[in-house]
């Protein structure tokens, strides 16, 4: 079995030495006598349990939870208290404490209280656990074994350690932002706290600061006469989420910096300041440095947002995933419209493949769940996919190069390579309207490179 770790933080050894004694087979006990030196000895080693002495030489029993649950408000905190401090211990369970036990301790009692906490470890480790499992058997976003995505997770993985450390996620629509925000908080010190989304491109600009921030009464027409409190104040003790964050107005972006740094805020209307803990989540498509320029975005509230950066890869950089994506959109459209599709056509597997996915993972659903709902089966085809306009627009079928297949008669390379490229740069310059410059960025290309293509096609020209 393993045994967890407890760490007893009194000024009177001979107390941690006698708990250690009696808690030995199932506690690796460490013994501090100060709370300086037990908060630095969190700093090296994160216990699972801390039974944490009010009275206190120096830095105080309660000073020390505040600093403990401020750094990590998951460990489990039991205050150690004479008979008559009552009202000391209820302001410590007001403060995050666990429980308290009473001197001189009982070691019969102190079991069953250490019990109750690990018992209660179990639980919350096991609902976070099933939480998890449920996003991720819900969100394709987790499907495939592109090292991108995986290094992605693992990064994830790190970062939501923090309790409070703000996090900017970054990446095209349709890339699974809400998804990585959710996955942030289930993994955090956090996670039994609320997890509050705020859409801030779905509220008026002119409600969305009384949304956020709540109002007094009467702060404008049509307020509630009881008032209003907001959506941070709804977030607190857990995570906020502000999804679209590049649509906040500039008046907002001012509280939100001032709310970052110190934690406080003003309702709309009032002069009271409101002090909430909450980690703030928030994630754009937008490109936030342009807004910067143009001082449509405040430079400091974007280093405050980002003070970590998360970058969600597009479906396009990890093409090994498309395949899995389908299989698994292709079982839940099944489910769905009462269908037994077995899978993809080779051809309309190469269509996929080829296919630019300007609307990510989201785009792919959507086409599978329409080859999936028009189909026949048992195999998804091109037909099914309904690529041609996503591919050529309105191109015949016979403009689209032809690749022959291998075989010991060879083929002509230098031919299917120009047929190939011929093909994509007319296609770049019909997309872009004919602009050389847009027209390279559909190929990744530089202009200047661009054109020496596009000229070189020109002059093979019969």
């Amino acid at each position: 079995m393993k045994r967890d770790t407890l760490f007893v933080i009194d000024d009177n050894p001979d107390i941690g030495e006698s708990i250690a004694l009696a808690l030995k087979p199932r506690f690796n006990v460490d013994i501090f006598t100060s709370a300086e030196d037990g908060l630095k000895g969190i700093g090296n080693t994160r216990p699972d349990i801390i039974l944490l002495d009010i009275e206190l030489p120096g830095m105080s029993g309660i000073e020390a939870l505040k600093k403990i649950k401020k750094t990590d408000p998951e460990i489990p905190v039991v205050m150690i208290s004479c008979c008559d401090d009552i009202e000391t211990v209820v302001n410590a369970i007001k403060l995050g404490a666990y429980d308290y036990v009473v001197k001189p301790l009982e070691t019969a009692a102190l079991k069953v209280t250490l019990k109750n906490v690990r018992e209660t470890l179990k639980l919350r480790k096991r609902v976070i656990e099933l939480q998890e499992k449920d996003i991720q058997e819900q969100s394709p976003l987790f499907i495939g074994e592109s090292s991108i995505i995986q290094e992605a997770m693992e990064f994830i993985g790190k970062i939501a350690k923090s309790p409070d450390t703000p996090v900017l996620i970054l990446g095209e629509t349709g890339t699974g932002k809400e998804i990585i925000a959710q996955t942030i908080h289930l993994r955090s010190p956090v996670a039994n706290g609320p997890f509050i989304p705020v859409n801030c491109a779905a509220i008026p600009r002119e409600l969305l600061e009384s949304e956020l921030f709540g109002y007094d009464k009467g702060a404008f027409t049509g307020a509630r006469t009881s008032g209003k409190s907001g959506l941070i104040e709804e977030a607190s003790g857990g995570t906020l989420f502000l999804d679209e964050v590049g649509d906040l107005s500039l008046e907002a972006q001012a509280k939100l910096l001032r709310f970052l740094e110190s934690g406080e805020f003003y309702r709309v209307g009032s002069t009271k300041t409101i002090k909430v803990q909450t980690r703030v989540v928030s994630a754009t498509n937008r490109d936030i440095h342009t807004m910067i320029e143009k001082e449509q975005f405040r430079k400091d509230l974007y280093f405050r947002l980002g003070v970590i950066k998360v970058e969600m890869p597009s479906l396009n950089d990890r093409p090994d995933c498309i395949m899995p994506l389908a299989a698994h959109f292709i079982h839940e459209f099944n489910s769905k419209f009462q269908k037994n599709f077995t899978g993809v056509s080779l051809e309309a597997e190469k269509m996929l493949a080829g296919h630019t996915w300007t609307g990510n993972v989201r785009e792919l659903k959507n086409i599978i769940e329409r080859a999936v709902l028009i189909g026949d089966g048992p195999d998804i085809t091109p037909a099914d996919l309904g690529l041609k306009e996503y591919l050529s627009g309105k191109a015949h079928e016979s403009d689209q190069p032809y690749f022959p297949p291998l075989t010991e008669n060879g083929i002509q390379f230098k031919d299917v390579m120009q047929a190939a490229q011929e093909f994509y740069v007319r296609e770049a310059m019909r997309l872009s309207g004919g602009v050389e410059r847009k027209a390279a960025k559909y190929l990744n290309l530089n202009h200047q490179t661009f054109r020496y293509h596009r000229q070189n096609l020109d002059k093979e020209k019969p």
